[in-house]
């Protein structure tokens, strides 16, 4: 990762030199010494394609100007002490050498430890730097855009630079990926590849296995608009993520064993679809052949598995999963390879650029929120009020961003209507309610592809 100097480049980012300094002056109160360097890693917005990178397939994101900032000073001391500039959130300090990370209370500091951790068991580190961190973040936490995963990276980058190591982008995209399951969610990989292969100016189109990331240069006359619905979800505290995991895990086998397929071996449905060598539309027949609408029992899915209740809670379902009864697999394949598609769609129009090109996204977006709405059902009424909002106040498409149950939307609205647009989505939304309309200004706000995460030092 490159290194840049804090007096000359980061402009980028708007009040970043300001923050920095604000940084600089809190840190040295706190620890009675300055900064030796700083990482910063952006919050991200998911365009399209939700739900699905933890099944393999490719997601169309792009990062946002809020970001998580740690300045960093290493120690001789083997202890990381971690600090916020936000008083809602505690102190912390632990031995570098025994980081134990809780998933029962996925506080703040257990995801610095996410990533530290997992830089360290990456390099085998026996004796790893300590160090001070004091945290600063501008992502609204529990918003669905990110805000976890960009300290995990952060974290991760700050462990890096400070024991003296090197990775690539991607290294750390996958290493973070795999940590942040320390703490319990099951995520797939977007949130951290474009917290680190984001560019300025574009969005991302990203594959995994192997991963890689594609230039989306995103049509003009329009300008994405976040809207926070002021409902919080934390993916780390409730079982509703790693249910649909699951699901998808129990369909991908189902799928699997109806085709003649090695099952046991098979875990997302991108798999299935690889194996079979069909299309995407073809694999939604397969669905509505194979799965019927209503629920499965466990004893139904060992039916059909030929296994017993014992081999399904042992090999197949996780810890938090084992009191879970009923389980809808038709609806989240479903879901899952028609939102797969939407998200090739989507690119390919971006790239040939017809002129007709807002409306088919748009058109898209509305039909990716249905989705996530009717068979994900991973909305919210709160969500599907604010969706409704933005398509009647002039916005092309809307749909909810995120793992959702709460969190944000994401709007495509025509540039010279945005004003108008914000406006009016204010007072029906925000200024109706006093909850909202306290943290508005914080809550509705255009965005624009911005830059993937770094270090740097001041000159």
């Amino acid at each position: 990762l490159p290194v840049f100097y804090a007096n000359t480049v980061l402009l980028y980012v708007s009040n970043l030199p300001f923050r920095l300094q604000k940084l600089k002056e809190m840190f040295i109160s706190k620890f009675g010494s300055a900064p030796k360097f700083y990482a910063r890693a952006p919050g991200r917005v998911n365009l399209i394609g939700e739900h699905i990178d933890y099944c393999g397939y490719a997601v169309l994101p792009m990062a946002i100007e809020q970001d998580i900032l740690i300045a960093v000073e290493p120690v001789q001391t083997q202890v990381v002490q971690l600090a916020n500039t936000n008083s809602s959130y505690s102190d912390f300090s632990t031995s570098v050498n025994n980081i134990q990370i809780n998933k029962t209370k996925p506080q703040w500091h257990n995801y610095f430890l996410c990533g530290q951790k997992g830089i360290q068991e990456h390099f085998g580190l026996n004796n790893p730097t300590g160090m001070n961190c004091l945290l600063d973040g501008t992502i609204p936490p529990s918003s669905g855009l990110s805000s976890s995963s960009a300290l995990v990276c952060c974290a991760g980058l700050v462990t890096l630079r400070a024991n003296g190591k090197t990775l690539s982008k991607v290294e750390l995209a996958e290493i973070c990926t795999k940590s942040e399951r320390y703490i319990g969610t099951e995520g797939g990989g977007m949130d951290q590849s474009i917290s680190f292969l984001a560019e300025e100016g574009t969005a991302k189109l990203i594959e995994f296995s192997p991963l890689r990331a594609t230039d989306v240069r995103l049509p003009s006359g329009a300008t994405f608009v976040i809207a926070n619905s002021c409902v919080e979800m934390n993916k780390a505290a409730t079982s509703h993520y790693n249910i649909r995991v699951m699901e998808c895990r129990l369909a991908t086998k189902l799928l699997s064993k109806s085709k003649g397929l090695e099952w046991k071996k098979m875990l997302r449905l991108h798999d299935v679809q690889t194996k079979l060598g069909v299309s995407l539309e073809e694999m939604l027949s397969i669905v509505e052949e194979v799965l019927h609408p209503e629920p499965y029992s466990a004893e139904e899915i060992c039916k059909c598995l030929g296994i017993s209740p014992e081999e399904l809670h042992s090999q197949i379902l996780s810890q938090n999963m084992q009191d879970v009864r009923t389980f809808k697999l038709h609806q989240r394949a479903k879901h899952v390879y028609s939102e797969a598609a939407r998200v090739l769609e989507f690119k390919k129009i971006c790239s040939e650029a017809p002129a007709n090109a807002l409306q088919l996204l748009g058109e898209l977006m509305k039909q990716s929120h249905i989705s996530c709405r009717e068979m994900y059902e991973c909305s919210c009424p709160e969500l599907d009020r604010l969706v409704d909002i933005c398509l009647q106040f002039g916005a092309i498409g809307s749909r909810l961003t995120g793992a959702g149950w709460g969190g944000c939307t994401v709007s495509m609205v025509p540039t010279d209507k945005l004003n108008t647009f914000l406006k009016n989505v204010k007072k029906a939304y925000y200024q109706t309610d006093g909850q909202r309309l306290a943290v508005e200004n914080n809550s509705l706000f255009a965005t624009k592809p911005g830059r993937g995460a770094l270090v740097f030092v001041e000159a």
